[in-house]
């Protein structure tokens, strides 16, 4: 495994960990009385725009899951409205997994949804970037050892610390403390984000400490 891919994967996730700290902080400069807490909506729309954007970006400058065979234009056309429809499906999941889990139904529809466009944001198309619209290679993917490059790798860490983190930070909210943070769906989109940016953190590390016990399979 070579040190130079994993330093790439490290610089990636780490300037994906900056572009959250900055949609927390740089709207401030722009936008009056903003806030992650007090303008919560719009801090949401703010991270999952900036997060996407620049997961894009990375993606097709470092090209991890490069492919060798040509791609008609037709054919690139197919596969981006395949994975916008990918991803709105996946904020419809995301919304009704996270109803089904005890989120009001009529109630903060708004919220809620853009809790699953960021949810979806921090899994989905990470997924849709690196492995595009096959759902069978998402199920190889997050099989056990199903991982077939240090990318794919970090994907099943960031994912799931994403989800794990949601679900964690669903536990203060019925707590009597009367604090903002637990108003819907503040400390679950805070947890998402932590845990997003712990992934992003661990990924390398634990690939990098484990370098040697690592085998990927070859395509």
């Amino acid at each position: 495994m070579r040190e130079a891919e994993i330093r790439r994967l490290l610089a990636a996730n780490l300037l994906c960990a900056l572009a959250i700290v900055l949609a927390a902080v740089a709207p401030a400069f722009f936008l009056d009385g903003f806030g992650v807490l007090g303008t919560h909506l719009t801090w949401l729309c703010v991270c999952s725009v900036c997060v996407a954007t620049l997961n894009i970006i990375l993606h097709l400058l470092l090209k991890p899951n490069q492919s060798h065979k040509r791609r008609s234009f037709a054919h690139k056309i197919s596969r981006f409205l395949k994975c916008c429809i990918y991803f709105f499906m996946s904020c419809i999941l995301f919304h009704a997994i996270i109803v089904l889990y005890g989120a009001p139904l009529i109630e903060l529809v708004t919220e809620t949804f853009l809790f699953a466009v960021l949810l979806s944001t921090f899994t989905t198309l990470q997924c849709l970037c690196l492995l595009g619209p096959n759902i069978q290679a998402w199920i190889r993917v997050f099989s056990k050892n199903g991982a077939m490059s240090i990318w794919e790798s970090s994907l099943q860490i960031t994912s799931v610390c994403s989800i794990l983190g949601a679900w964690f930070g669903a536990f203060p909210i019925p707590l009597d403390w009367d604090r903002p943070w637990q108003v819907w769906p503040i400390s679950c989109s805070l947890g998402a984000t932590f845990g997003y940016m712990a992934g992003l953190i661990i990924a390398p590390l634990w690939i990098h400490w484990n370098r040697k016990q690592l085998t990927y399979k070859s395509r």
